[in-house]
């Protein structure tokens, strides 16, 4: 398939076992983890990521490797000893380095949250500002209504209309009324 992404078979070939010793290996929590489906030509494929990758080469290597170790010991002085020892370090190293790798990649998104936290924390200050000045203009302009409605209250205009002035056209008005109110048709009679 990929450098990166083996399959089953890739993955059972390359460790010189079946496709079922690789299965038995992929877990839930492994699957969860390190195991991926790719759709290639209309088919779905499992494919297991670089680091599942070096999780079971460093299983069925290590496993197969530990039984030569103990069935040879004797018999070659120790040389297969130094062999699996050079490798199991090997393989140790690359672990270790796609540890630090999901390592950096966390510190990245650590720093991201930090910031995106950050930026969070100014909107919500700039928000508090305006609901204060908001606040604080409702409250200029309820005072100013206030004062417009003790304006529109004063005494002097209420003098006003019952000087002596206003009485006769009050009187002229009601004859007016009167005449206003009759109809045409009473004309004809």
């Amino acid at each position: 398939m990929s450098e990166n992404l083996k399959t089953i078979r890739e993955l059972a070939d390359e460790f010189n076992v079946s496709k079922q010793a690789v299965r038995k290996r992929l877990t839930d929590e492994f699957r969860a983890n390190y195991v991926e489906t790719v759709h290639s030509n209309g088919v779905k494929t499992l494919v297991v990521t670089v680091t599942g990758y070096m999780l079971l080469k460093q299983h069925f290597s290590g496993g197969n490797s530990d039984v030569k170790v103990a069935s040879n010991v004797g018999g070659n002085d120790g040389n297969l000893d130094v062999a699996s020892d050079s490798k199991k370090n090997d393989d140790e190293v690359s672990v270790l380095k796609i540890l630090e790798q999901q390592l950096a990649v966390k510190d990245q998104q650590l720093e991201n949250k930090d910031l995106q936290i950050s930026q969070m924390q100014n909107l919500l200050d700039q928000q508090q500002r305006l609901a204060l000045q908001d606040k604080k203009m409702l409250e200029d302009y309820k005072a100013k209504i206030q004062n417009l409605e003790a304006l529109a209250m004063t005494p002097h205009d209420s003098e006003k209309e019952l000087s002596p002035k206003n009485k006769p056209e009050q009187e002229t008005s009601t004859v007016e009324r009167q005449h206003k109110t009759k109809k045409w048709w009473h004309f004809g009679r």
